[in-house]
C-alpha cells in the first residue's frame, strides 16, 4: 500500500496556526524562570535563616541559604540544613514546597509544552469550527494553489478565513507559516470537505493537478453546499464540460490560459505585461467588482468614470457594449479596472 493510500484512509486534521515561539526563545524563558524562583526562595530562606540549623550548628549564609533551596526544589534534600523553629518549618509549607512543585514543572516543560500545544490545539479547532463562516477553501497547494492564496491575501482576505487542503505535510507546513489554516486528507472525501466547513463556505477554490480529481472534488463539494462559489481549474479544454456538469461554478484553463499567452507574446509582449498587471493586484492595474452606487442608477456603464469591463446582473455576467446594460439597475454589480499602489 503506497503513502497515499494509506493517507486517504486516514481521518483529518486540522490545524489552526497559532503564534510561534522559537525553540532557543522558549528554553531561555523557562531557565530565567527557574533561576528567578531559587533566587526567590534563597532570600526567603535567608530572612528568617535563624530558624534553620545545619549539621555544625552555623548561622546560615547566603550562600548557605542557594544551597539548601537548590538541593530542596531539585528535590534532592541531603538534610545537611533543616528548619528547626515552626515558623521556618511553616515557610516551606507554603513557599518552598510550592516552588519546588513549579520548579519541576519547569524542568519537564518540554513534555508539558507538547501535551499543553495539543490541548491548545483543540480549542483552537472548535472555536474556528464555531465561528467560521464565508470562508474560502482552496484544495491542493501546488503552484496553482499557491498562487490563487497568494491573490486573496493581496486583495486583504485575512489568512484565517483560509482553509487550505492537501495531502502533502511538508505543503501544509509553508502555509502554516502564512497564518493558513490547513487540513491534511483527501479532498475527495466528504469527510474531509466537511472537517474544513464546505457546507458554511463561500467558496471553494479546486487547485489539483489532475483533471479527473479536480471533478471528484467538485461533484464532493458540490454534494455539500449549493451556494458555495466552485472555483475549479483543469489541464486541457476537453474537461470544461465535465467541471461545469459537475457543479463548478467557474472553470479556468490552465494550459489553454497559458498557451495563449504564449503565444501573444510572440508578437505583441505588451499585452501579455498588461493581463500580467491586471492579474497583479499589488501594483498598477487591477481588476475588481463593487456595487452599483445610488447615484449610477440608469447611467451608461461606458460614461462612468471607472473602466467598465461588465455588469453582473442576476448572477449573469453582461459585457460593456450590450444593449441590456446601456442602464444600470440597483442591485447590479461592476466589473471595472482601477489602480493599484504600494504603500
Amino acid at each position: 500500500m503506497t503513502a497515499r493510500s494509506v493517507m486517504s484512509i486516514l481521518p483529518p486534521r486540522l490545524m489552526v496556526p497559532d503564534r510561534q515561539i522559537s525553540p532557543l526563545r522558549a528554553i531561555a524563558g523557562r531557565l530565567f524562570l527557574a533561576i528567578m524562583l531559587l533566587v526567590v526562595a534563597a532570600f526567603v530562606v535567608y530572612a528568617d535563616r535563624s530558624g534553620y540549623r545545619d549539621v555544625v550548628s552555623h548561622e546560615l549564609t547566603l550562600l548557605d541559604c542557594f544551597y539548601y533551596v537548590t538541593v530542596s526544589l531539585t528535590t534532592t534534600g541531603y538534610g545537611d540544613i533543616t528548619p528547626v523553629t515552626e515558623g521556618a518549618r511553616l515557610v516551606n509549607v507554603l513557599v518552598i514546597t510550592p516552588m519546588r512543585v513549579l520548579f519541576l514543572i519547569i524542568l519537564v516543560g518540554t513534555t508539558l509544552q507538547v501535551l499543553a500545544e495539543k490541548s491548545r490545539q483543540s480549542i483552537r479547532v472548535q472555536r474556528w469550527r464555531h465561528k467560521v463562516r464565508d470562508h474560502t477553501i482552496v484544495v491542493g497547494y501546488g503552484t496553482k494553489g499557491r498562487s490563487a492564496v497568494a491573490a486573496m491575501l493581496a486583495d486583504g482576505v485575512e489568512p484565517n478565513r483560509i482553509v487550505v487542503v492537501d495531502q502533502d505535510q511538508a505543503l501544509l507546513g509553508a502555509a502554516s507559516e502564512l497564518g493558513l489554516v490547513t487540513l491534511q486528507g483527501n479532498a475527495t472525501r466528504s469527510d474531509v470537505l466537511k472537517s474544513a466547513g464546505a457546507e458554511r463556505a463561500a467558496s471553494i477554490v479546486v487547485a489539483v493537478n489532475r483533471d479527473d480529481t479536480a471533478v471528484l472534488v467538485t461533484l464532493t463539494a458540490r454534494e455539500l453546499t449549493a451556494t458555495a462559489q466552485v472555483v475549479a481549474a483543469v489541464r486541457e479544454t476537453e474537461n470544461v464540460h465535465l467541471l461545469r456538469r459537475s457543479g463548478a461554478t467557474s472553470v479556468v484553463v490552465s494550459a489553454e490560459t497559458a498557451g495563449r499567452l504564449l503565444g501573444i507574446a510572440t508578437s505583441a509582449p505588451s499585452v501579455v505585461e498588461v493581463i500580467e498587471d491586471l492579474l497583479t493586484p499589488e501594483e498598477g492595474f487591477a481588476v475588481a467588482e463593487r456595487d452599483v452606487e445610488q447615484a449610477e442608477v440608469g447611467a451608461d456603464p461606458k460614461h462612468l468614470p471607472d473602466i467598465v469591463l461588465g455588469v453582473v446582473r442576476g448572477g449573469n455576467l453582461i459585457r460593456v457594449g450590450d444593449e441590456r446594460v446601456d442602464a444600470l439597475e440597483p442591485g447590479d454589480r461592476l466589473l471595472y479596472v482601477h489602480t493599484t499602489s504600494k504603500e
